[in-house]
């Protein structure tokens, strides 16, 4: 079967997705919209809702840019994700949290609660945090290098996964007749020590029914792609064609064996940007519609951050898109921007307008049965296990597809009518981890 999450921002993914007239042009301080989204994707059987983040209000560019901008201020996706899990049953609740403005243990304990509080239903998105404004609100004068930030990174998640193993599931007795309360040899004591960390432990959040929260990483350089195969159970990528994406599939999966572990452990969702109607040409005229709120100003900031360069309203909009220097930002995206600019033979405000909604991901627009061929396409073909789908505006686009997609899929096979299990990880298929306490403990009696 096919697994989806919905990626879902303040007002929706288009840049411009807040003039719409019917948009939740008020999200990010409306929780009934927030309510509204979680209820469209948990009717629509999706897997999990996904919330990216960052910790800037971007101050670059022009004052005119700026205030333009539909998406500047945003609920704390901790925050908003434990209110949406008092209205939500099924519906898996992926945050974004940050390894280099963060300690492992503060955020190990912040998703083990959110994991009691939802049934089961957490995951953490590992990011690295490519935005350089982000440092500025966290007492730094310049953003950590590229590799220094994904050095930090691993032992990060080897510090929050070794806490999230804290106590075993059985730990707590509770027997108000004995007055024991817990099974002390139950519990586990990190003892961390390492380049970046120390920390004892143990966390004092208890296990949940999954285990532990499921571990999501985006990044597809290749020191993220190792990233991926050493710790990510969710990989969430960013391919413009198919090509592209069985190329980064095979490659993830081809590293797995390095670091112990197989494909049942991994699911690799790519985003999928889906433009929908009854019939194709009124799929166009939705996309062309947004198309034409998005003001020049708005496009060209919009690449800007998307790529990580400064000053592109200084070039001819007509003309060729430039060569671009590697920066200390977002490195992959910008790579694929560049690349999809060189192929298509694209004008840089016609890559504006191509980055608008997708931002580097698969564009779809058509009917149902020509959306859902694209991702059966992909899925039987060996470039995605699902797709993380983002809706252009909300909650119009991400209704459309689930009125419209979601049976679709379901006709063929390939997409659930009932959720399988009440956990994130029992309705992804992904195995319930082991605690580490347990497996030394086995090895110890084998010697």
């Amino acid at each position: 079967m096919i697994h989806l999450g919905a990626f879902v921002h303040e007002t929706g993914q288009h840049v411009a997705a807040w003039r719409h007239p019917e948009a939740h042009y008020q999200s990010g301080t409306s929780f009934s919209d927030m309510v509204e989204v979680a209820r469209l994707a948990e009717g629509g059987k999706f897997d999990f809702l996904f919330l990216a983040d960052t910790a800037a209000v971007n101050l670059e560019g022009s004052a005119d840019a700026r205030g333009r901008m539909g998406k500047v201020v945003k609920f704390e996706p901790m925050t908003i994700l434990s209110a949406l899990a008092s209205v939500t049953t099924h519906l898996g609740l992926v945050a974004t949290s940050t390894t280099t403005f963060n300690e492992p243990y503060t955020l190990a304990r912040q998703f083990a609660s959110l994991d009691q509080i939802s049934g089961g239903r957490a995951a953490w998105n590992l990011v690295t945090s490519n935005n350089e404004q982000d440092a500025l609100n966290y007492s730094r004068d310049e953003h950590m290098s590229h590799s220094d930030r994904y050095e930090r990174a691993i032992e990060f998640a080897e510090v929050v996964n070794g806490l999230w193993d804290s106590w075993d599931e059985d730990a707590f007795i509770r027997d108000k007749d004995s007055g024991v309360f817990f099974d002390p040899s139950k519990m586990h004591v990190l003892n961390h020590k390492g380049k970046h960390f120390k920390v004892r432990g143990p966390l004092n959040v208890a296990c949940s029914p999954q285990g532990r929260p499921v571990l999501v990483q985006a990044g597809a350089s290749g020191t993220g792609r190792d990233v991926a195969a050493r710790l990510a159970e969710v990989v969430f990528t960013a391919q413009t064609t198919f090509e592209q994406g069985k190329e980064f599939y095979s490659d993830v999966m081809s590293r797995l064996p390095r670091f112990g572990r197989t494909s049942d452990e991994v699911k690799v969702m790519p985003g999928f940007y889906p433009v929908v109607a009854p019939t194709a040409s009124e799929a166009q005229e939705k996309y062309d519609y947004l198309q034409s709120l998005i003001q020049k100003p708005v496009g060209l900031s919009i690449l800007e951050h998307t790529i990580g360069v400064h000053d592109l309203d200084k070039l001819p909009l007509d003309g060729p898109v430039p060569e671009m220097v590697d920066t200390n930002g977002p490195l992959s995206r910008q790579r694929l921007l560049l690349e999809q600019a060189r192929r298509d033979n694209l004008t840089l405000w016609e890559l504006c307008l191509a980055n608008a909604g997708p931002r580097g991901h698969v564009l779809s627009i058509g009917t149902p049965s020509q959306v859902a061929d694209e991702m059966e396409h992909w899925f039987t073909g060996g470039a995605a296990d699902g797709f993380n789908v983002m809706p252009a505006w909300l909650p119009g686009s991400l209704a459309d597809f689930v009125d419209l997609v979601i049976p679709e899929l379901q006709r063929r096979g390939l997409f659930r009518e009932e959720y399988e299990a009440t956990t994130l990880r029992g309705n992804l298929g992904l195995p319930k981890p082991v605690n580490r306490h347990h497996e030394q403990r086995f090895m110890g009696a084998a010697q």
